[in-house]
């Protein structure tokens, strides 16, 4: 909880969130509760922290860098194996974002973890579906999900994926939003994925990679240069080493980041949330976003980041209406939705000046 007079407000605040891994809200309990179902044996006897849910959380608390934590991510991704494991994982980030003012979220998931365990795409993403489908019937919450690819496998992996993905009409129908690259940053820079975003591109479908978390504000401009991405997951490194301009194209393209603040300081990609660049993003006009990232082995969810900005940075409440607008300007929602959200962040944000100057 944020330790400002705010906290009610920003908790009020409608939200999007566009940078969030379905697989990264596997909560350790829940984790256990399918390892024991799914007779997943968890590797106990070559790391004390799988011995209960709390230490491996307090193990969460120590990841010293990117690939530290997607040790842990790719085991805990092994638990999920029928049907009703993705939903109930996709549910309960759902649920967990309602609760804290998200009103649409555009949501990752890796389907070759998955598939390479045996499971069917069709299972995945019929599942997650009908996870978005009750979200939207019980809260009110709109979303869309995008397909990213693992940039630690050969690109003729993340091809024949993408090859399956767009045969079965996932993309056409719009059950899939986007393409997406994550996974190891550093050793596999964006022109390795050419191939893969210019068939994206020649077929329609709307493009966003994760550069500029590990890797050089270089890995941004080959994203835009060589890729084409329209969206950036991450982007720190921009605005942290970039120079002016980077960042004068990134406003002039209008081309959104999605920040992860609280992950970046996890991972030790930043040294503190003081060291997150928010009051550069403002100034110069950068569209934006503030996300969870993977909430689950971050200890934060999309209200924990907003309030951990707002401890160190103190924003205005006008601050935070343009934030939560510029995030639904470049949401990929209907222009009707956004229109919807738009709206709702001017009732709370009148709500609150109205309360506050009558007091």
């Amino acid at each position: 909880m944020c330790n400002t007079p705010l906290h009610a407000f920003l908790a009020a605040l409608p939200k999007a969130e566009h940078h969030m891994h379905l697989e990264g809200s596997l909560e350790p309990e829940l984790l256990f509760e399918l390892a024991a179902k799914n007779r997943i044996t968890l590797p106990l006897s070559s790391d004390a922290a799988f011995a209960s849910p709390a230490s491996l959380r307090a193990r969460y608390e120590a990841f010293q860098n990117l690939d530290d934590f997607l040790g842990y991510y790719y085991i805990g991704m092994s638990v999920l194996v029928d049907a009703a494991d993705f939903e109930a994982l996709a549910y309960a980030y759902f649920a967990k974002a309602a609760s804290q003012g998200v009103r649409h979220a555009e949501v990752f998931f890796d389907p070759q973890a998955h598939t390479d365990r045996g499971v069917e795409l069709a299972t995945i993403v019929g599942s997650v579906r009908k996870a978005q489908d009750r979200a939207e019937a019980d809260f009110g919450l709109s979303s869309e999900l995008i397909m990213c690819l693992l940039r630690h496998l050969p690109l003729s992996s993340a091809l024949e994926t993408f090859k399956h993905a767009n045969d079965a009409g996932y993309f056409k129908d719009g059950t899939l939003a986007a393409i997406g690259m994550d996974s190891s940053e550093k050793p596999f820079p964006p022109p390795l994925w050419k191939d893969l975003f210019a068939a994206a591109e020649g077929l329609g479908i709307r493009r966003t990679i994760h550069a500029g978390e590990e890797g050089p504000p270089l890995y941004v401009t080959q994203s835009l240069d060589v890729l084409h991405a329209q969206r950036i997951d991450h982007g720190v490194r921009a605005l942290t080493e970039g120079d002016d301009a980077l960042v004068a194209r990134l406003v002039a393209s209008k081309t959104l980041l999605t920040m992860c603040p609280i992950s970046n300081v996890k991972l030790n990609c930043i040294p503190s949330i003081a060291a997150f660049p928010l009051r550069r993003l403002i100034e110069t006009g950068v569209r934006f976003s503030i996300n969870s990232d993977d909430p689950a082995y971050f200890g934060g969810y999309i209200l924990e980041n907003y309030c951990a900005l707002q401890d160190v940075f103190d924003l205005s409440v006008r601050e935070w209406e343009t934030i939560a607008k510029g995030s639904i300007a470049g949401s990929w929602c209907s222009e009707e939705r956004k229109a919807q959200l738009f709206l709702e962040i001017d009732d709370v944000v009148h709500a609150y000046v109205m309360e506050n100057e009558e007091q």
